[in-house]
């Protein structure tokens, strides 16, 4: 009888992604689960600043830049909806999702116990966000690129990159 596979989802609005995300996403397939599914959510409710596609694919181009042995056990999609029922019907156990601080934990837990109420059978994982992308947040990420502000050092280039011509393209 061959081990049943690990999956696990990582949801997130990733508008943008960043290097935080991009640390929790590579220490989860690499220790965690046997597949992850990176899941970009619709999320209108948070007024992103790129749309589900553009996210999506600043996911991809950032997946794929991995290491292969890393690469080949994540696969990007994105979803709308109850992410319980979109880790239900992805076949995974396990939700990850990473804390920054104290002030992540509150709305994690209460989303925890509201994801076990509906599906006891899906574990949520935290991981805790490494020392140095702990206060890396993608909305603290916009708002300094909207104010001119250098933000390299919590994106890849090519996130900067799109970042800079969204923000100059919304410039009045």
């Amino acid at each position: 009888m061959s081990p049943r596979m690990r999956v696990g989802v990582y949801p997130g609005t990733f508008d943008p992604i960043t290097y935080g995300h991009m640390d929790i996403i590579a220490r989860a397939a690499t220790h965690l689960v046997d597949h992850l599914v990176i899941a970009v959510a619709e999320n209108v409710g948070k007024g992103p600043m790129f749309n589900s596609e553009e996210r999506t694919a600043m996911v991809q181009a950032e997946i794929d830049t991995l290491d292969e042995d890393v690469r080949k056990r994540i696969e990007v999609d994105h979803f709308h909806g109850l992410l319980i029922d979109y880790t239900r019907n992805r076949g995974a156990s396990a939700i990850i999702r990473g804390l920054r601080a104290v002030s992540d934990f509150e709305y994690e837990f209460q989303m925890t116990g509201m994801n076990t109420k509906l599906d006891p059978e899906i574990e949520t994982v935290f991981l805790m966000a490494s020392d140095r992308f702990q206060f890396i947040s993608s909305g603290f990420v916009k708002e300094i690129a909207r104010l001119g502000g250098q933000v390299e050092q919590f994106v890849s280039p090519r996130v900067l990159a799109r970042l800079n011509e969204k923000v100059a393209a919304n410039r009045p």
